[in-house]
């Protein structure tokens, strides 16, 4: 890239929630500055930035959240962020200024800084120029990922990470390509590199009627990653349509439109499930 001034800066960061729809942020950035970016990490594409989460790691987080997605998960609530040219185009120093704002706040609260997407390693040189700087000003970091993109991370970056919120989608190899439309083999072996590297993880599983709510897939995730002795949570997330309006505007075909969240016995059930793995689940 010729320069490194962030293109047109408008609209803000700073977002309500994550379910903000925004598209077409990034589109006029030339395809050779895309492909340096992606290499570089100098400059990366964000959603957006969100302040006050308790829900994406310890304690009170900002969340910024990439745009750029290799699954097409069927429950998908933010299928804007697929496309990597939707999110705002931002310098690391940019993004470093705009967590820069909160840092004695996080430290306070015993927060962090979060990033999550999409899917962060579709922008892995960005996610390791972004965490060396949260490093650097002593604010704890986490990293939500499907993990798929691993291999992207060398050992001594993934260091650079204090917890993994790892994304399980479903056990069964051919239910996984249903829902995701890739194979959930990298995935799990992302989670057992976790575990030989000793490095601290969050298991996140959505649970969907129909779809992620077989008592063996469950079963088989649950004893997986009781396994790898370094998974410290499980946040089991019923499934909700707060993304539907995404899809509509987005004219994308929607195949979970009938689908109702799941009710508060088939959510206790999969908690179960965990638990009797040894986990804490929630």
């Amino acid at each position: 890239m010729s320069e490194t001034k962030d293109p047109t800066p408008a609209p803000t960061l700073a977002a309500k929630s994550p379910y903000e729809l925004r598209v077409n942020l990034g589109k006029n950035v030339p395809e050779a500055d895309v492909r340096t970016a992606l290499a570089t990490g100098d400059m990366g594409f964000l959603h957006s930035f969100t302040t006050g989460s308790t829900v994406d790691g310890p304690g009170v987080r900002v969340v910024a959240w990439t745009s750029g997605c290799q699954f097409r998960c069927l429950y998908c609530h933010n299928p804007d962020t697929w496309t990597m040219t939707n999110g705002i185009p931002v310098t690391v120093t940019r993004a470093a200024d705009e967590l820069r704002k909160y840092r004695h706040g996080l430290k306070t609260m015993s927060g962090g800084f979060t990033l999550s997407g999409g899917e962060p390693l579709m922008q892995a040189r960005f996610a390791v120029k972004l965490f060396t700087a949260a490093k650097g000003m002593g604010i704890h970091t986490t990293l939500d990922t499907n993990g798929h993109l691993g291999d992207r991370l060398s050992d001594d970056e993934l260091r650079l990470i204090d917890l993994v919120m790892l994304d399980i989608k479903t056990w069964d190899p051919e239910k996984h390509k249903t829902l995701t439309g890739v194979d959930v083999g990298p995935t799990l072996d992302f989670a057992r590199r976790l575990g030989a590297l000793k490095r601290p993880m969050w298991l996140r599983y959505v649970l969907v009627p129909g779809l992620t709510d077989d008592p063996d897939d469950i079963a088989q995730i649950a004893d997986f990653v009781a396994g790898l002795g370094v998974v410290e949570r499980v946040d089991v997330l019923p499934f909700h349509q707060m993304g539907r309006f995404k899809w509509e505007a987005l004219a994308l075909h929607y195949e979970l439109d009938g689908v109702r969240p799941p009710p508060a016995e088939a959510v206790e059930r999969a908690l179960a499930s965990f638990r009797a793995a040894g986990l804490a689940a929630y």
